[in-house]
């Protein structure tokens, strides 16, 4: 098959579809009388006809391919066939359907034409299409053609298609003369457009294809002439063009260009008679006489026109006579042309143009009538009725002029095929008695001289029995509460009765939710579980019968019980909508549940890009954006219902930047600003941000100018001169700011003096005889103007004298040669080109001051506590100042203890007391103590003389605790414990307490035994008949008259058998049992950590290491020869084995008994120490320089005092004292 003829054969395709509703129909008439039609009388047959189109009654029947039928075109061409040349073939379009199959013939302008016998036409089996290719000459197919489509039952006829070969407009070629014009008289330039396929368009152009220029003078008319009311001078040239064009055929022809010579007054006349144009009444150049008529078919557009011409030139005005104008009318090309769009018969009637001027007025009257091409009023119908019956077939059309009805039997004029059972009356065709011979297809044309319509009725006679044509045993299912509809189409002759029946039921169903249709379908409204089963339908009539069974089956309705909701969700962020259905259970296999946003589905498609996510009925969102705001919808979907429910996602972001920014009501020191907020998305705007930009001082840094509540759409802007502003405007909602718009174009006000003069004023005196001045200068933006200074004036405020004034580009100013502190006025006032600035406010300061140079007197001293004393003074006065008062210091520092007679100077504290006060509280004193003291005051300069030293003491505090605290040796039912006294005993000591207490790991613990030591210079301690093998712990505090002192504690486990030796016992290598550390031990553990990082104590330990190895090694061989040390006599020489130190002799003696410890171990630094169980640290006892004894005793400075070295010393025997 030919490219052209499968385009052709698509196009028949696509028009069969779309006409195959309106093919053949075919109705029943009614039971009539069946008198006899041969009354002599033609009215009494009239008025029989009138009363038998009273009770004709049809219906439409679709007649299966099946059955024997008459030929029905389904296809055809319009009416007009144009031949394109850029189409590459042509179409001629028939196609039709009947049983048998019809066959096609054409005629061509009335005569037979076989496109089977020209072989350059494209043709195709079984249709009456033929193509006819773009290729060579077309002319000789151009003509009128009709197709016929018939079988041996009748023929069908197409309406007639004209095929219409266009030719290409041409302008003759012609030389034209000139058009000479005289200034001021009218003239026309006649286009004369070639005839060709509309629409057409014309254009006045020049050869360069410039618009000639249109107005009231001149215009172009509906002919395509272009008009002049009057000539001047300008319209003198010799390129006048016209140009038509035919966009259907995609053609623009021009005319030969036309040449206008004006001329113009002689040169020897007056200047004003030669620029003078004589005035004259309007005259109609278009169109001609007074009167005319427009005929026009209603739907057309009305265009009438009125073209004057006169000096001045004319204004043209339209009226309707007897009416007002139409609403819908609209006039262009100046007021010159009416229009009325698609006219109906009220726009008929007597229209009025008027062209007048100051001399006169011209006017034409048009006669409109508006006419109508031929409208069905009752168009024939198809029909089938059974052998015997009566037909009528009624065709009436109206128009304007009325249409004329021709009738034609298969084809053939009615006139020209007799039949002694059909009569015609006007507008009606009576078929008496049908027999099947007298099915034939009717054809009724309806024509005026504005068209006409053809119409085809198949009028089928025939008896047949019912043609079931729906398939048997379909399956419907309904929803519980809905409707159903089952079908049963039924073909048969006379029509069937149909009737359905349930369950093999002989009775048909009845009741109000049951309803039988016309076309045989059984509707069952609001379905109960009860009407499911097995429906059968009985079609009957006159020649048989027929019937067909279906199965129905009622389902639970599909209902979602949890809907999504409506949400407002942050852009990017992740919005969820859920939903939950219910539905029948067996439609599990075919349920499913989707979701559209505005009423499109959404595609889910899994990959990583995707941003829509559904799992279990929840639709996931993520990175929400702009467009998915929308209404989501959730549907529950199976075969045979669904639900929805419905929710709105509204996305909420910062404001769009507003637009259309507009700067109005410029002024000198303000201007408005108005703009068009952005999208809010749907969060309201609480606020615009106002931003301004200047070039000269910061350009490109945009600084905030104001903000206005967000129901405001402008502002007015306060300005400083001579700045070169923009604006930009950004809006805020509850979501944040958004981005801002774009730039005002810049605005400049002009100079002018400065607004405000310059803040912030300082007034200082570094030096006794100077006043040194500063203050805050003014923005760049302030200047208001080039040439910006200050003028700074100043007087003493204690004296009557006239205003110093000093005229300075800096923002400080120096006055020198001033008083010491005495009170100034001052003010600073700014200036540029334009002036001064507004009167400036006086501010008051002093001059420089000087130290004071006084002390303050009867300074007095209350001893409040052991560490707290009150400080009293008398005030100094304020000449002796030299300046502002700052306040006072109290100088002080220790003595000496009260118990070491000793004096030195210790380290200096102050205290600093601000403002105007005669007395102050010095804390932190040491108890037990002499100090002195010394007060003094101060301003901005400096402190004054101190006052005489005033010596004091403090009373007896409670002592600090003990330095050194550790278990010495335990035995069974013993504990040794030795200690150092309080390094500060901040008075006089009178004794320790002594407390211990089993605490075994239990939550109980033992009861507190008291042991009270009544002489301080004992420092060591047996603890005696204690449980054996049990954990104690010990408290230790050191006591004063006032009180005892904070506590320090130990724990340690007894043994379960008792060591051989007798304590005190030589030492011993064996480890002491690990206790808890203390306060005291963690204290020495991080002064031993904090030694072990020095180099000197490194080298040391290296060696008494080494020293210690070959002392061991002697001792060892000394043993193995039988030699044997005496402790006794060990004990008699070294009583005090620890206050002696750690000497060869003592550090290599041991215990025959292993269990023994050494003598003079240091019990609590060879055990666990935890850093989390102490705060102590080198801290508390004074600078980096402590160090230990080697017994373990702690020396260094305490409280920043280095004179004075407190060495403590531990008894290696620990012994209860007799």
């Amino acid at each position: 098959m030919s490219p052209a003829f499968r385009t052709a054969s698509s196009a028949r395709q696509r028009h069969e579809l779309r006409t195959q509703e309106e093919s053949t129909r075919f109705r029943r008439t009614s039971e009539i009388y069946s008198g006899t039609m041969r009354s002599p009388r033609l009215a009494a047959a009239l008025g029989f006809i009138a009363c038998f189109c009273a009770l004709y009654t049809t219906s439409a029947i679709d007649i299966p391919l099946e059955v024997e039928q008459l030929p029905t075109i389904t296809a055809q061409s319009p009416s007009s066939l144009i031949a394109f040349p850029f189409d590459e073939s042509f179409p001629v379009m028939c196609e039709a359907k009947g049983n048998p199959e019809p066959e096609f013939r054409w005629t061509k302008n009335g005569l037979e034409f076989d496109p089977f016998l020209d072989p350059r036409l494209m043709k195709e089996e079984n249709s009456g299409t033929f193509v006819i290719p773009n290729n060579g000459n077309l002319t000789e197919y151009q003509g009128i053609y009709r197709c016929y489509a018939s079988n041996k039952m009748g023929i069908a006829i197409s309406k007639e298609i004209e095929f219409i070969v266009p030719h290409v407009p041409k302008f003759p070629k012609e030389t034209l003369d000139p058009v000479m014009v005289e200034e001021g008289q009218p003239f026309i330039l006649e286009c004369n457009p070639p005839k060709g396929i509309p629409p057409l368009q014309i254009y006045w152009m020049t050869i360069n294809l410039q618009h000639i220029e249109q107005d009231q003078r001149v215009s172009m008319g509906l002919n395509g002439d272009l008009y002049f009311s009057h000539a001047v001078e300008k319209d003198s040239r010799r390129d006048y063009c016209c140009f038509a064009a035919f966009p259907r055929i995609r053609t623009i022809v021009q005319k030969t260009a036309m040449s206008v010579i004006v001329k113009t007054k002689k040169s020897d006349m007056s200047p004003e008679a030669a620029n003078a144009i004589l005035e004259r009444r309007p005259s109609l150049l278009t169109p001609s006489g007074a009167k005319s008529e427009t005929q026009l078919v209603k739907g057309d557009d009305l265009k009438l026109e009125c073209i004057a011409e006169g000096f001045p030139t004319p204004q043209v005005e339209w009226v309707k006579i007897g009416h007002q104008l139409p609403i819908k009318a609209k006039l262009e090309n100046h007021g010159k042309l009416l229009i009325v769009p698609t006219v109906g018969q009220e726009d008929s009637g007597k229209y009025m143009c008027k062209a007048k001027n100051r001399l006169g007025e011209s006017v034409h009257y048009f006669t409109v009538r508006v006419e109508e091409p031929p409208e069905w009023v009752f168009e024939p119908e198809s029909q089938l009725s059974p052998i015997g019956s009566d037909v009528l077939i009624k065709c009436s059309a109206t128009g304007s002029p009325q249409p004329t009805v021709t009738w034609r039997v298969n084809g053939v004029r009615l006139q020209d095929a007799p039949a002694a059972n059909r009569k015609s009356f006007d507008d009606t065709i009576f078929l008496h008695n049908a027999k099947v011979s007298d099915s034939a297809v009717y054809q009724c044309e309806a024509s005026n001289r504005h068209g006409s319509l053809l119409s085809n009725a198949n009028i089928m006679i025939m008896n047949l029995p019912p043609m079931i044509l729906t398939e048997e045993g379909e399956e419907y299912s309904a929803v519980e509460g809905k409707g159903v509809m089952m079908h049963c189409r039924v073909f048969s002759s006379p029509p069937s009765t149909i009737t359905w029946s349930k369950d093999d039921s002989s009775e048909s169903v009845d009741g109000p939710r049951f309803s039988v249709h016309d076309n045989g379908s059984l509707e069952i409204y609001s379905t109960e579980k009860d009407d499911a089963g097995q429906y059968t339908c009985l079609a009957k009539n006159t020649e048989g019968s027929s019937a067909i069974d279906a199965m129905l089956y009622v389902k639970d309705p599909t209902r979602i019980v949890a809907a999504p909701e409506d949400q407002q969700i942050l852009i990017g962020t992740m919005a969820q909508l859920s939903c939950l259905a219910e539905f029948d259970k067996a439609s599990s296999n075919d349920f499913e549940l989707l979701w559209e946003k505005d009423d499109i589905e959404i595609t889910l498609n899994y990959t990583e890009n995707s941003r829509f996510l559904m799992e279990d009925g929840i639709l996931q969102i993520i990175n929400v954006s702009h467009r998915d705001q929308g209404v989501y919808t959730c549907v529950a979907r199976t075969p045979v219902d669904q639900d929805t429910a419905s929710a709105l996602l509204m996305v909420l972001d910062v404001p769009d930047a507003p637009d259309n920014l507009l700067l109005s009501e410029r002024k000198s020191k303000s201007v408005k600003l108005k703009w068009s907020p952005g999208d809010d998305h749907n969060s309201s705007a609480t606020e615009f941000v106002i931003e301004y930009e200047e070039s000269q001082w910061e350009p490109g840094n945009w600084k905030e100018l104001l903000r206005v509540p967000g129901n405001h759409n402008s502002a007015v802007l306060k300005l400083h001169g001579h700045v070169d502003y923009c604006f930009r405007v950004s809006g805020v909602n509850t979501v944040g700011r958004g981005p801002p718009s774009e730039p005002t174009e810049r605005y400049k006000p002009p100079p002018a003096a400065p607004d405000k003069n310059p803040e912030n004023i300082k007034i200082e005196g570094h030096l006794p005889h100077e006043m040194d001045i500063s203050w805050e200068p003014l923005l760049p933006i302030e200047h208001n103007g080039p040439g910006l200074e200050y003028r700074v004036s100043y007087r003493r405020q204690d004296m009557e004298e006239d205003w110093k004034e000093h005229v300075v580009k800096r923002h400080a100013f120096v006055v020198k040669n001033t008083p010491t502190f005495v009170p100034f006025e001052i003010k600073i006032q700014a200036k540029n080109h334009q002036g001064w600035g507004p009167e400036p406010k006086i501010v008051t300061g002093y001059s420089g001051e000087d130290f004071p140079s006084a002390a303050p007197d009867d300074v007095a001293v209350e001893v409040m506590n052991s560490t707290v004393v009150k400080v009293s003074w008398m005030r100094v006065h304020k000449d002796k100042l030299h300046g502002h008062l700052g306040g006072y210091r109290i100088n002080w520092w220790r003595l000496r203890s009260l118990v070491d007679s000793k004096k030195s100077h210790g380290e200096k504290h102050t205290l600093t007391f601000p403002g105007d006060r005669n007395h102050g509280t010095v804390p932190g004193l040491t108890p037990f103590s002499e100090y002195s003291l010394i007060v003094m005051t101060f301003n901005g300069r400096g402190n004054g003389p101190g006052s005489h030293p005033v010596n004091f003491k403090t009373p007896e505090g409670v002592p600090e605790k003990n330095p050194v605290f550790r278990v010495t040796d335990v035995q069974k039912h013993t504990i040794s414990l030795v200690w150092d006294p309080p390094l500060e005993p901040n008075g006089i000591l009178t004794g320790y307490l002594l407390n211990y207490q089993l605490i075994n790991d239990t939550e109980e613990v033992g009861p507190l035994q008291t042991v009270d030591i009544s002489n301080p210079l004992t420092t060591k301690w047996s603890l005696r008949d204690l449980e054996p093998l049990s954990k104690y712990k010990v408290y230790l505090r050191s006591c004063t008259t006032v009180g005892c002192g904070p506590v320090v504690s130990e724990e340690t486990t007894t043994t379960l058998e008792t060591s051989k030796s007798a304590s005190p016992t030589p030492p011993s290598t064996r480890k002491s049992p690990v206790t808890k550390p203390t306060r005291s031990t963690i204290g020495l553990a991080s002064i031993h950590a904090g030694i072990s990082t020095q180099g000197w104590f490194i080298g040391l330990m290296s060696a008494i290491a080494l020293l210690t190895l070959i002392v061991l090694i002697a001792c060892f061989v000394n043993r193995n020869k039988g030699g044997k040390y005496s402790v006794k006599e060990k004990e008699d020489l070294h009583p005090d084995v620890e206050s002696q130190g750690m000497n060869d002799d003592t550090f290599c003696e041991y215990s025959d008994n292993d269990e023994k410890p050494l003598k003079g171990s240091q019990h609590s630094l060879s055990r666990e120490i935890k850093a989390g169980d102490s705060g102590d640290s080198l801290v508390d006892y004074g600078d980096e320089d402590a160090q230990f004894n080697e017994d373990g005793s702690f020396i260094g400075e305490y409280a920043g005092r280095k004179e004075k070295r407190v060495s403590a010393e531990i008894k290696a025997t620990a012994q209860t004292p007799a």
